[in-house]
């Protein structure tokens, strides 16, 4: 059964107008025009939903049984494309995305602050989870886009650098102490060390770097860089961290030192799914990005 969306606005019209002149003129239709509309919509459904006279129409009792639905069926319909064009127009619609918790404490509050003002009618739902989640979330398709390094493997993921990051040595202030201004490497293993998790790619990085030089003493192992930083601060040991955790540390009255000589650098951007398009609000929020760092 075809039935339109105009047969259906023809019916109510005329339902809802005392004659096929008044519901003619609201629709800007001919009277030929509406009803030959309603009379394909009577025998599209196999029987009549007006009783007419010369002055007047009425409902039959099917056609008062239609009306309701046909009210409920249109409402829905025009509901429906409304919330389409909302989306496309970013005046409503929920963006879900993820971030490593580095970046999401350093740079995505700003970001978001930004979007939020060009698209402040969607609602913005964060992850934060440790850079291998990230890859996961998106590989999966429960975010759309998100905040990382850039994965070693990119099957099936688009990735956009938006920055270098250059890993830098935290240590408390009597750890500083034994450290020159620009640590080399080989200093970073005279002392006792703390680290990501086996596993995670903060960990792989920086530990293959030291491995050139010598063996680390790792002393511990955490998931979280936060919890690194706690680490540090009660002198467990010196760690090597990505320079995004940087006022982060440095809240906890931890030290920063640069890595001058064979630095250890990452390119942080935008972690999407291949096979996936964004939504206009993600695609807007991945512009912005770019827009922010180049």
């Amino acid at each position: 059964m075809d039935i339109s969306y105009r047969q259906l606005r023809a019916f109510i019209e005329v339902a809802s107008n005392a004659t096929f002149a008044d519901a003619a003129v609201k629709l800007h239709l001919t009277q030929p025009a509406l009803s030959s509309a309603i009379k394909k919509l009577e025998q599209q459904l196999g029987g009549r939903l007006f009783e007419r006279n010369t002055r007047n129409v009425n409902l039959t009792p099917e056609g008062e049984q239609l009306l309701p639905n046909a009210l409920r069926l249109l409402r829905d319909w025009d509901n429906t494309f409304s919330d389409i064009q909302n989306l496309f127009a970013m005046a409503k619609g929920q963006l879900t995305l993820c971030a490593m918790p580095s970046f999401a404490e350093s740079h995505l509050p700003l970001l978001l602050s930004e979007f939020h003002h060009a698209a402040p009618n969607v609602n913005i739902r964060v992850v934060d989870v440790v850079m291998e989640q990230v890859i996961h979330e998106i590989t999966a398709g429960s975010c759309e886009l998100g905040f990382v390094f850039e994965p070693e493997r990119k099957d099936g993921l688009i990735f956009e650098s938006l920055f270098a990051d250059h890993f830098v040595v935290v240590a408390n202030p009597i750890q500083a102490q034994k450290l020159s201004k620009f640590p080399q490497w080989q200093e970073c293993l005279s002392q006792p060390m703390v680290m990501m998790n086996r596993g995670s790619a903060v960990r792989q990085w920086t530990q293959t770097k030291l491995q050139k030089y010598g063996e680390p003493n790792i002393v511990a192992e955490t998931g979280q860089l936060s919890t690194l930083g706690k680490l540090i601060k009660h002198g467990l040991g010196i760690s090597i961290m990505p320079s995004i955790c940087e006022q982060q540390m440095k809240g906890l009255g931890l030290e920063i030192r640069q890595i001058k000589t064979e630095p250890l650098v990452k390119n942080v951007g935008l972690l999407c799914n291949a096979k996936k398009g964004l939504s206009v609000s993600a695609q807007a929020l991945w512009e912005q990005a770019v827009r922010h760092y180049k």
